[in-house]
């Protein structure tokens, strides 16, 4: 009864937290997005952003690892530090993005698109993401943060070449990510995938005014 109370209890407060970021992030992005040409601004502006991001995309692929901490030694004692400490790792992914982030093109979109699709079919990837998962059975948080960093990164890149205050960009990597944390690997899953965002990445290059959201807003007489 106690243990089933621990993990209500620590899933909710994941969830809830998860929850809570999506609206923050939601509310604050509005306006923001300017796709290729976006400027990050201030870095604490910027990292508090960022590390709200996070949350509310990655959190709630944690629930199968916080659902087991729960159960062992209770929401608090566990659950806060190996939270905490994941959300750590992707803070300090954030400040490196921010210190190698220039407003771009779309032809450097494509390229980090297609890279970030090649990465996909790397063994680096896959081995990366069957850590990922298996360290929801054990290890700290900092650590499962590291695998799953190294899961996610391509996305997560992929994320800021298209738009980094893009809310639509912004769901698509959060189910794809979410999706590849719960899920096993399967080739006739991945590998389709993987082209596609290649194939994602080459479109951009040869005719970007097909996907929507990456060419800034056009400033019209309107506008003036």
């Amino acid at each position: 009864m106690i243990v089933a109370y621990h993990q209500r209890t620590a899933v909710a407060a994941t969830l809830g937290l998860a929850a809570a970021a999506w609206v923050v992030t939601v509310r604050h992005m509005h306006g923001m997005d300017m796709g290729v040409a976006t400027q990050l601004g201030s870095f604490a502006l910027f990292i508090a952003v960022w590390v709200t991001m996070m949350a509310a995309m990655m959190l709630p692929g944690l629930v199968p690892a916080v659902l087991r901490r729960g159960r062992s030694t209770g929401p608090v004692r566990a659950v806060v530090p190996f939270v905490a400490s994941y959300l750590v790792v992707w803070t300090l992914v954030g400040a490196l993005l921010y210190a190698l982030y220039r407003p771009h093109g779309t032809t450097t979109a494509g390229l980090v698109v297609i890279a970030a699709g090649l990465y996909e079919l790397t063994r680096l990837k896959q081995h990366c993401r069957r850590c990922c998962r298996a360290r929801t059975r054990s290890g700290g948080g900092f650590e499962f943060g590291l695998y799953c960093v190294g899961s996610s990164i391509g996305l997560m890149v992929m994320l800021v070449a298209l738009g980094v205050m893009s809310i639509p960009w912004m769901v698509a990597i959060a189910g794809l990510v979410f999706a590849q944390k719960l899920l096993p690997a399967k080739g006739a899953i991945d590998v389709p995938l993987a082209l596609a965002i290649v194939a994602l990445g080459i479109v951009i290059i040869a005719a970007p005014g097909f996907v929507p959201g990456i060419m800034p807003p056009m400033v019209t007489t309107e506008n003036l």
